[in-house]
Parts: structure tokens; sequence; C-alpha cells
């Protein structure tokens, strides 16, 4: 049996590409699993405690648990919609986490591994309060770089115990805080610094994971495990203090696995299961250090792999949710209407699991045109098409060689996937649905069929059975995409084995087949890409002297004309008093041309020109941007062309 987890989502924003990073493939991994006839439990949840959910809660004038519930709704709707199936999916706010948390902690107690010691922490005196984790800013005192309380985010990556960071101030007011003594409690995790050497010496998994917290055992401190909040898991010997997040979230894996199944006890204290956690590479050290630790301490059963995903870049950038170098899963993926499965393959193939991810539209379409929809597709439906109209029902008389080549595919897929190689499994899938298009088209049936119907058949039992076999191995990467296309075989997918792919069955009944899947044009990315463009332009603080550099002047709108295959472009010609402008401005789908001439607009005179839509754009036309609607300014009052906006 195997028990497979996933970093828990923070629920403190909405889901983006980066934490699907680590949720599709293990998803993709577990459907695989099952379909190898092996017993798999799917664990995830909402990780709900910690500073910066009090900090945000604050910030929108509500309360950490209705922020949190927000946030875990939103999830499991957009794990849903994006065939992200856990067994369970619990949160750490309930009860019964909270319970287990504490029986842990109790055992970490009672066996003298946690101890108590005065530190100096951040105080600030304007707030009257202690300032935990994300409510400190400062310096890292390791690199000197910009840092938060609890992680040095911006250099070096070191985790921070409290206390250490340097020039602390306040997040909430700014007031330059100052250091006060406070009691807190630490886990000896010092004591354990010789089994964590031998742990990641035999812990299996992905290197990238592995070398990082191989990086840092040398370097081990005692871990302070508590934190002066009212939002979170009460520390058993002092309720004024709750538990540092990254010691309740990770126990959430057995507090869930609990819940879901009686059989939790043989996987969590008897180690009858083998344990694996996805997570992402930036939280390796917790998963690779703390948290083995801590169940070594509680004699809980250890992880057996930590598989670590690469991190994510967005249009080559990395990854930022501040600057703006993020895609949101549910707001701009999934409303845009893009098949989900899209994303899935795109995210399991684009590159191997532990380099980083690099999230581009442009690439992304011309991925899914040319391979989900050119190759996999294109040989699907020409097999099923050819097949419905010419026979109905196939007598399924099948090479050997065709058998040889599905299993020799399978083999290499079921390999890659047992070393969490997704990009080698889905290129062994992309190449047989090649070999598939290759074959069909040289065998030439449509040719055939005019003087050699069974000849014909037999070429189209063939392609019929490469067909089946890439339905099966495509499924556990685009379930939705492959149960729709498996019907019109009478295929039950979620019954399936992957020993399935090369057994023949005596004949096939073919069904019509719509059209599987949708290719992506163009305008179809464009707002998207605007939206990005949008907000990846750096808005500093500037200088007067800055502004004085911007040309911005009342221009009159002459023309207005629609760009061609675009919904939200509009191509004015615009009057600046000196000369008249070409200007493309993406504000169709709230104004009407007619309604547009003659209007007196304010414009961005020497912004350098561009091409949007292969039409050239030489300005701005300036307008406010409100609940993703565009509102041109305009002048109060009549005033002459050209006239300079001071």
């Amino acid at each position: 049996m195997k028990l497979v987890t996933c970093g828990l989502p923070y629920a403190n924003g909405k889901l983006h590409i980066g934490h699907l990073r680590t949720y599709v493939p293990a998803d993709v991994y577990v459907r695989f699993l099952r379909m190898m006839n092996e017993k798999v439990i799917f664990i995830c949840g909402s990780d709900c405690h910690g500073t910066p959910i009090v900090v945000n809660a604050e910030k929108e004038g509500i309360s950490p648990k209705e922020l949190v519930e927000k946030y875990h709704e939103h999830f499991m709707r957009v794990f849903k919609e994006m065939e992200i199936s856990f067994d369970f999916f619990g949160k750490t706010t309930e009860y019964y986490h909270h319970e287990r948390t504490k029986e842990i902690v109790n055992r970490l107690i009672e066996k003298g591994y946690v101890y108590s010691k005065e530190v100096e922490l951040a105080f600030c005196e304007k707030c009257n309060r202690f300032l935990p984790d994300r409510y400190v800013e400062g310096i890292c005192p390791y690199c000197k770089s910009p840092a938060r309380g609890d992680e040095c985010d911006q250099g070096c990556g070191r985790h921070l115990e409290p206390g250490e960071i340097l020039e602390p101030r306040c997040k909430l007011c700014g007031n330059i805080a100052i250091f006060k003594k406070r009691k807190h409690y630490f886990f000896k995790l010092t004591a354990f610094q010789d089994f964590i050497k031998y742990y990641l010496s035999n812990l299996s998994g992905t290197e990238n994971a592995i070398n990082y917290a191989k990086e840092w055992v040398e370097n081990l401190k005692d871990w302070c495990i508590t934190r002066d909040l009212d939002w979170g898991v009460r520390f058993p010997l002092d309720e004024t203090l709750v538990l540092y997040v990254w010691v309740d979230a990770p126990i959430g894996y057995i507090s869930f696995t609990e819940k879901f199944t009686r059989e939790w006890e043989d996987i969590w204290l008897k180690g009858d299961a083998e344990i694996i956690h996805f997570i992402g590479l930036d939280i390796a050290y917790h998963h690779c250090i703390f948290w083995p630790a801590m169940l070594r301490a509680a004699n809980y059963a250890l992880p057996n792999a930590i598989v670590a995903s690469g991190m994510v870049k967005i249009e080559g950038k990395t990854f930022s949710k501040s600057r703006g170098y993020v895609v949101w899963v549910e707001d701009e993926y999934l409303r845009a209407g893009f098949n989900p499965d899209y994303l899935r393959y795109y995210i399991v193939n684009y590159t191997s699991h532990e380099k980083d991810l690099n999230f581009s539209w442009d690439v992304f379409r011309e991925k899914i045109n040319n391979e989900v929809i050119a190759t996999l597709g294109n040989f699907l439906f020409r097999i099923m098409s050819f097949s419905w109209k010419n026979f109905g029902t196939v007598k399924m008389v099948v090479d050997r060689e065709i058998i040889e080549r599905i299993a020799k595919s399978k083999e290499r897929i079921v390999e890659a996937i047992r070393k969490w190689e997704f990009k080698s499994a889905t290129d062994a899938i992309m190449e047989l649905a090649s070999f598939g298009n290759t074959y069909f088209q040289n065998s030439k049936p449509w040719e055939i069929i005019k003087s050699d119907k069974e000849r014909a058949m037999k070429i189209v039992a063939n392609a019929l059975q490469i067909a089946k076999a890439l339905i099966i191995f495509s499924y556990p990467v685009m379930p939705k995409s492959m149960e729709k296309i498996g019907k019109a075989i009478e295929m039950n997918l979620k019954s399936c084995s992957i020993e399935d792919a090369t057994k023949v069955e005596k004949e096939l009944k073919i069904m019509k087949l719509e059209l599987p899947f949708e290719k992506i044009e163009e305008k179809d990315l464009e707002n998207l890409k605007m939206a990005l463009l949008d907000r990846f332009a750096e808005k500093p603080e500037i200088s007067i002297e800055d502004f004085k550099k911007l040309d911005i002047r009342i221009g009159k709108i002459l023309s207005v004309e629609r760009v061609e295959k675009s919904k939200k472009l509009l191509k004015f010609i615009v009057d600046i008093g000196n000369e008249r402008r070409q200007i493309v401005a993406g504000i169709a789908e709230n104004h009407k041309p007619e309604e547009l001439l003659g209007k007196l607009v304010v414009v961005l005179t020497n912004l350098k020109p561009a091409r949007i839509m292969g039409v050239e754009s030489k300005g701005m036309i300036l307008a406010a941007d409100a609940d993703g609607k565009a509102f041109l300014l305009i002048p109060e009052k009549e005033v002459e062309v050209g006239t300079r906006v001071k």
C-alpha cells in the first residue's frame, strides 16, 4: 500500500500555476499507480494556521476563520475542475487535527525533546505586541538581504528563528521594533543531526530535495516551535502560545489519513505503507529535516520518498505574486474556457519534474496544438471516424508487431512513472501516437477498402489497438478528455488496468466521436497575454524628474475600427496637436467604435512603438481599469488638442 500526499496549500490566497506544479504530477502518479493495480491513498488539505493568515484577515477586516473557509472552498472547487482527485481533503482547523497535533507534541515533551528558553523577540511598542514571523520584516543576519521574520525569502533562503532578524520593523504599522525577552519553547533538533544524515542517505525521491537538505544538515539549530498568536493549535504547556505552523501543518498528513481510514495506524505507527510526499522545492528543508526529526522523536513512521518539483517561471521571469509574475488558475485559465487537460499535459511534459517549469502562453499554445491536438488528437479522431463510417464494428485481429510496439511503450511509461519522470512517460505516449499516425497514413486503408475490405479492416484493427493503448496511457494525464474519447469504444477507464493496453478483444464497436480537442487560436490568448504584460510593468516610486519625462497630451479621436480577429482591440487615429498617431487599445469589450468618434482622450505620446496583433501602435490612450473593464480618462472641459498634461 502507498500513501501519497501533497504539500498543503496555504489558505491565504487563490491557487496559481505554481501550486499545480506539485498537485498535477501527484495526481498523475496516483492515477498511474492505480492502473498498475496498486492500492493508493491520496491525501491533502488546507493549511489554515500561521501569521500570514492572521495578517491577511486583519487587512480584509474579517476573522481568520472566515478567510480560511473562503480559500478552502476555492481549493476544493478548482481541484475538482482540474480533475485533481484527492481521497480526502481536510483542514488543519478541525478538532481531529488539533487533537492529533497535541498528542504528538505531548510525546515530544514527555520524551524530553522540548525545553523552554527566554529569547529576545521583536516587539512593536505602537501595536503593543510581539511580532512573530510575517509580522516582522528586517535584514537577514547571514546574507544581509531584506527578509521576513521566519525566512530570508529574498536572499539565501535560510530558515530564521525568532529573534534572529536584524533591524526589525513592524509590517502592520511600519514602526521600528525593539527587542524584548519572552519565554518560548524549542524542539531539540540538534539531537537528531546524525539521524537526519543517515535518513537522507537512504531517502528515496528526487535528488533536488535530498541534496538541498544535505546542504543544511551540518548547521542545525534547535527549533522554536511556539508563537505569540491567538490563531492556531494551542501549545499544551502554555496556552497563551500556539504551535508554529510548520509543526502542525505536516501533522495534517497524519490527521487527514486518520480521518479517512481505519488503516491509519498501520500506515503511520506500524510503517506498513510506503509514504510519498509531493512538495515544492521551497519547502524541502521542512520536509527533509524538521518533519522526519519530529516523527522519529514521536515514534511515528517516516516518509519513504520526498518528490520535489522544480520552481516555476512565468514568461521567463521568476515567479512572484507581488510583481505580477503569476497566472491564476481559476480567474485566468479556467474562466478563459480552456480544457483543464491542456494545462495538466503542459505541466507534466514541459520539462523534467526536478527542473524549473517556464509557463508561456505562446509556448502553451504551440505545445498543445502541435502535440495534444495535431499528434494525439489527430490520430484518435482519424481512426475512430474512419472505423465508425466504414465498419461500425471491427474484428480485432492485431499483428504481433503492433502488440510488441505497445508493450515497449508501456514498459517505458511504467519505468518512468516509478522514477517520477513524468516528461519521459508523456514523451513515450506522444511517440506512440506519432507511430500510429505514420502507420495509418502509410497503410492507406481508405484506398484499400475499395478493393479489399477484409485487409482494410485488419489495418483498422491494428490502428484501433494503438488508439486503445493511447487512451489508457493518456488517461492519468488527461482524464476528462480520455473518458470522452473512450466512450466511443465503450471503455470504462476508471476500471482499466495498464495491462489492458496490450489485451486484444474479439471485436470493438465504434460509435461516432466528436472532435476531442479544440485548437487554441492566437485570439484566445490575447486578453491573457495583455493582462500579464500589464502586471509585469514594474511600478517603483519615481521622482518629479521621472514624471517630467512622460509626454502626456490631450488627443482627439478621428477614426476608430476593430482589429481583425480580435475581440478586445480597437485601432484609432488620434490627433495629438502636431501630428496624427495610430494607436491600438484594448477597450473594445465595453466601447462601441461609433460612440468614440470625436472624443477627447488622454494620450501618452512618447511610449516606445509596439506591434499588437500585427498592427503598429505609437502611443497609449490612458484608461482606468475597474473590474476588468477599461474606462477612458477624459478632460472635464473642452481643451485644445495637443495640450500637455502636467
